[in-house]
């Protein structure tokens, strides 16, 4: 936890709204105290001077009572404004923050993990993590300076008092919170760790339905969901038991209070020391002040949740990154010719390179079809082009300057890729042509899709280029989805343009118009087509088989 409080605190803007959160609760919180303990006094006092048959000031009571409850009224509304905008500060901070931190790992580090686990530690975990703040650091900053005025307060009475409540007050904001603790902590980290597993179930059998079954596998998937639902019910079960056994033990502290503050008030009272309307006051404050402590044990049950949210936050964001850039990156060329000398590569974990001493060059301005059987080593070349890795033996170049003396930014930014499984966001095909440029023109998408032999049949949707893609493109066909992310590659415009099996899902006539259209507009520009098929071929490109 003292990694994520360093986190946040280096956000003065999140901050400060976190801080003004703390402080709109703690006033509420006695604005709601004070209402209760003047209302006791003024109800016992008119009492008394009724019975007494005197006048008595009651303006000033009155206007206390309800000047309490618009600041309680009031200020919770405004506390709720400002806490909520805090967490989603917050959330939108992590997010920020771990995508910055996630990026970097790509691909070496986050082929470890399955895009289930990933997507839940993205969402579900930094979601998780709203209860760092709205549950345990509000609460609990809170309930600790009230705690400390309400025993102040008591002590201006009799310091007997104000031990007393002190006393119950830390069985109910620490004893029982750090039971409720202990007990949650392993529930909440196994459920923690059970949603994840869930998500990442539901995820891999979404998106491998097909294969589930066409093997007869399903059944299999639908089990395994089936038993992970029911250990996760019974983690909620422990946890819902825990909370109800909370909130007894906080319910008899505060009676408990009650009982003490008139068991000590009564010799007060007979003595002289204490006003009789006091002594109703007293109780009644003694009873409220408990609104402090009571959401500390469902803070602190969650502490457990939070805390196995943040852990798999921090696994990922602390790991090294493999690749990055120099200290003093050399200047951009002014040319970008590719040249891979001497390569020799093997992945992370692999026995076998998959290129060995490995050359190939393709000079400022040409073409070249690289082409080899599946798992020879095609897209690898890209990869190392990319400086996605760093092969272990042998140089890497970009324009005769070494990969490893680029900015890897500035490096990405001069090639234009499309990969074989290159990904349509939840959009319009606006937003998705736009990731490349967001400033491009109207003009500009319909000269590349143009290109690619997609406006024709853009236009033709009932709202053009503000037509919806659905998720990862559910709407388009194979080969509508695979000329879209080629227009996004060539809206880019770098210098460098690498086309990763361009012509999957393609007819023959379309896959060779469309590689003449490229080949025209990308005239000025280095061009590396990869592709295992011999059909697949650029007019006048040189060739290199693996």
């Amino acid at each position: 936890m003292t990694r994520l409080l360093r986190l946040l605190s280096e956000d003065r803007v999140l901050l400060a709204w976190m801080s003004l959160g703390v402080l709109l609760s703690l006033v509420t919180l006695l604005a709601n105290v004070t209402l209760m303990a003047v209302s006791g006094w003024f109800i016992s006092s008119m009492a008394l001077a009724g019975a007494a048959q005197i006048s008595m000031n009651y303006f000033t009571p009155a206007a206390i009572i309800r000047g309490s409850a618009i600041l309680r009224t009031g200020g919770r509304y405004i506390e709720r404004l400002v806490t909520h905008e805090a967490t989603l500060q917050l959330l939108s901070h992590l997010r920020v923050w771990f995508y910055q931190r996630l990026e970097p790992l790509a691909p070496a580090i986050l082929l470890e993990h399955d895009s289930g686990d990933l997507l839940s530690r993205i969402r579900a975990d930094i979601d998780t993590l709203d209860n760092f703040y709205l549950r345990l650091l509000v609460p609990t900053v809170t309930a600790t300076l009230a705690t400390v005025i309400f025993t102040l307060f008591l002590a201006s009475y009799d310091v007997r008092l104000a031990i007393a409540l002190l006393t119950l007050l830390l069985i109910a904001g620490v004893i029982v919170p750090w039971a409720v603790m202990r007990l949650g902590r392993q529930p909440g980290q196994r459920k923690v760790e059970l949603m994840a597993h869930q998500r990442g179930l539901l995820v891999d059998s979404t998106q491998g339905l097909g294969e589930l079954l066409l093997f007869d596998a399903a059944a299999l998937y639908r089990q395994k969901i089936r038993e992970n639902s029911t250990r996760l019910a019974a983690e909620q079960a422990r946890l819902s038991g825990t909370t109800g056994l909370s909130r007894a033990a906080l319910t008899l502290a505060a009676h408990a209070s009650v009982l003490a503050v008139l068991w000590l008030g009564i010799p007060l009272l007979v003595g002289g020391m204490l006003e009789k309307a006091d002594l109703a006051m007293l109780a009644l404050f003694s009873l409220a002040a408990f609104e402090a402590v009571m959401p500390l044990p469902a803070a602190f049950q969650a502490y457990g949740e939070t805390l196995a949210a943040a852990g798999r936050l921090f696994d990922i964001a602390e790991r090294d990154i493999p690749i990055r850039s120099p200290l003093n990156p050399g200047p951009v060329p002014d040319r970008f010719d590719l040249r891979l000398d001497q390569v020799t590569f093997a992945y992370p974990g692999a026995d076998t390179p998959v290129l060995r001493k490995f050359d190939l060059h393709v000079p400022h301005g040409g073409r070249l079809t690289l082409r080899g059987p599946s798992g020879a080593g095609k897209s690898t070349v890209v990869q190392l082009l990319l400086r996605l890795y760093d092969p272990q033996q042998g140089e890497v170049s970009i324009g005769g300057m070494p990969v490893t003396q680029w900015d890897t930014d500035e490096l990405r930014q001069q090639i234009a890729v499309v990969s074989q499984h290159a990904h349509l966001f939840t959009g319009t095909i606006r937003h998705n042509l736009s990731i490349a440029r967001p400033d491009a023109t109207q003009y500009e998408l319909e000269h590349v899709c143009r290109i690619t032999q997609l406006h024709e049949f853009i236009i033709a949707l009932p709202d053009g280029y503000d037509s919806w893609v659905g998720e990862a493109g559910a709407t388009l066909s194979g080969g509508e989805m695979r000329r879209l992310t080629i227009a996004r590659a060539l809206l880019k415009d770098s210098p460098v343009l690498i086309l990763d099996e361009p012509t999957e899902g393609l007819d023959p006539t379309t896959a060779a118009r469309l590689l003449e259209a490229i080949d025209q507009h990308a005239q000025d520009k280095t061009l590396l087509l990869v592709s295992h098929q011999p059909s697949v071929r650029l007019p006048e490109a040189e060739e290199y088989r693996l």
